[in-house]
């Protein structure tokens, strides 16, 4: 058995493709490398194929399973997603203590619990102030004096 045959350059070449997805976003690759194996199929099935029918074969197919199957196997191997629940209502209404000046300008801190978090607020608050946490975006709290 010739294991340099251009069926098992193509096997090689799959094999690679679909592993390098494991390596690189978007769920692409994978389906270059089912193309390519598929292409070692076809070379297999008819040995007689020339090398640029197998090109042909390998492009038409990469664009084929691309747009027909990724759709369907994307789900397969991502799973549903499901959303948790927003962490926004854990921190809103909250009470906790400026630690570091907040100015409409410019965020400083607050300790809410055991750890100090960023803060916005719309009027200046002095370190020592009671506040709410009022909104959250991403790890800024948005706080008001209480």
């Amino acid at each position: 058995m010739d294991f340099l045959s251009p069926v098992w350059l193509w096997m090689y070449a799959g094999a690679f493709l679909m592993l390098a997805e494991l390596a690189s976003p978007g769920f692409v690759v994978f389906f270059f490398g089912l193309a390519a194996a598929t292409v070692s199929l076809l070379k297999w099935m008819f040995p007689s194929l020339p090398l640029w029918g197998q090109l042909a074969a390998f492009s038409v197919l990469s664009i084929l399973y691309l747009l027909v199957l990724r759709k369907y196997l994307k789900k397969v191997f991502t799973g549903d997603k499901q959303e948790s629940p927003s962490i926004d209502n854990e921190y809103i209404g909250r009470v906790g203590r400026v630690v570091e000046v907040v100015r409409p300008d410019v965020p400083g801190r607050i300790l809410l619990g055991d750890a100090e978090w960023t803060a916005k607020a719309a009027t200046r608050l002095e370190p020592g102030t009671e506040v709410r946490v009022v909104a959250q975006e991403n790890l800024t709290l948005a706080v008001e004096p209480i």
